[in-house]
């Protein structure tokens, strides 16, 4: 495969040809489907050929990046309206497939370790078609194997992390059983962590619970911001400001992203502002912790779940707002964070994780609470909705920061760097 772009690479150096996998790719919902989209983009446009390698959701290319896209297709398990489905006999081909069914049904998550296994073969087949391989943390035995390029590994955050919220949140044993098959799968991946001689991570704290949880040495693990398309998620006046208007991306039904600490903050906010109300970029969920505290707060008609809506029309929601909020308890990196300050909507966010390395110092580019503490949110909250000139110049704050640190444009440079040094150090140890 060609770049479309002729002539040598922009970052001064000869174009590299990079095999780029995702285990699961939707670019809409989650942040490697939007890793692999934006990074793809960018790095072809710094002159290098990109083939993106999937499985479903099969990840969505920016139309005319000129990265291609190559599905590797699984069983799709998982897919809507039919998740946990058992497939018909005549969709099995091999004995990846029974695995992939058998792991699902002991409750298990097969997608990581099956996945490897599937692009270990692909790759076999194409032995000296890439220059790189760059896995999006699939991280499954089938990748220790010889890809006949040397592997660079993107690490967001030890999903070891997911696992103890998940468990921490579980309301009895039946349910601490499920979350721990489901999450058996952590066992391989902190495995093959260890092994991996390169891994990127999108943070600083990223970096040091990588370390801890899944025993990678820190000389071996590198940091690469990613950011924001500032291009897009830009400042609009035209697009009017909604009083009252919060907006959140959220899964209503993942403890880690702490919506129920939001909706107890909301309900606290009415008490002294009535036109406050939320907008969620997610999936409603019917029971669970966030339905019940929406019912317990009454707070039917002053939330709003918002899905399948365009990039367009989300940038015009979280313009809209006069309170962009992250309320997680976790975040390895927060995209949603470096978004909201992009377009100067004003952000309150919590201090988990690695947010504040992009949200900033509170009362300069954000104002930040603990994470898990509802009062505290409800605090902030108010206090920014209450005043304009605050609002006005977070906004402000927040957008130059980004400009300055996270957008996809720099992400790209960093990566293709640490490409460059895993073809030097695979080359040094051949001589």
């Amino acid at each position: 495969m060609t770049s479309p772009f002729p002539g040598p690479a922009t970052d001064g150096d000869r174009p590299l040809r990079i095999a780029l996998l995702t285990y699961k790719g939707n670019p809409f919902c989650g942040g490697q489907g939007v890793y692999v989209r934006h990074l793809s983009r960018e790095l072809v446009r710094l002159g290098h050929s990109v083939e993106v390698i999937g499985a479903q959701p099969y990840p969505v290319l920016d139309e005319g990046s000129g990265a291609v896209l190559t599905e590797l297709p699984s069983l799709d398990l998982y897919r809507q309206p039919d998740p946990f489905r058992t497939p018909a006999r005549e969709e099995y081909r091999d004995w990846i497939d029974l695995l992939e069914v058998a792991t699902m049904w002991t409750g298990g998550f097969p997608e990581p370790l099956t996945f490897s296994l599937r692009a270990r073969r692909h790759l076999a087949a194409r032995r000296g078609e890439f220059d790189v391989v760059h896995d999006n943390q699939t991280l499954g035995y089938g990748l220790l194997a010889d890809l006949g390029a040397p592997l660079v590994t993107t690490i967001h955050h030890p999903i070891t992390v997911d696992r103890k919220l998940e468990l921490d949140a579980a309301q009895d044993r039946v349910k601490r059983v499920s979350v721990r098959r489901w999450y058996a799968f952590t066992r391989m991946q902190k495995r093959v962590a260890g092994r991996l001689p390169s891994v990127l991570t999108v943070s600083g704290s990223s970096k040091l619970e990588i370390a801890a949880d899944l025993d990678v040495p820190l000389e071996r693990i590198h940091v690469v911001h990613i950011g924001a398309d500032t291009d897009l998620w830009s400042p609009d006046p035209s697009v009017a400001e909604v009083p009252g208007r919060i907006v959140t991306t959220s899964s209503a039904d993942v403890p880690l992203k702490g919506l129920v600490h939001l909706v107890e903050a909301l309900a606290k906010v009415r008490t002294e502002q009535p036109d406050a109300h939320l907008v969620v970029v997610g999936k409603r969920a019917e029971r669970g912790p966030v339905a019940q505290a929406i019912e317990r707060y009454g707070l039917q008609d002053a939330i709003e779940f918002v899905k399948g809506i365009t990039d367009r029309e989300l940038v015009d929601l979280v313009r809209s707002a006069q309170v962009a909020c992250v309320p997680s308890l976790y975040e390895g990196f927060s995209l949603p964070a470096a978004e909201a300050m992009a377009t100067a909507t004003p952000l309150v966010a919590t201090t988990g994780g690695a947010i504040p390395e992009v949200s900033g110092r509170d009362g300069e580019t954000c104002l930040a609470v603990p994470p898990g503490d509802a009062d505290a949110l409800a605090g902030a909250l108010s206090r920014m909705l209450a005043d304009p000139e605050l609002r006005a110049r977070l906004g402000a704050a927040g957008r130059d920061r980004v400009l300055a640190n996270f957008t996809w444009a720099k992400a790209a440079e960093g990566t293709v760097a640490r490409y460059r040094a895993a073809i030097a150090a695979r080359g040094a140890t051949r001589r």
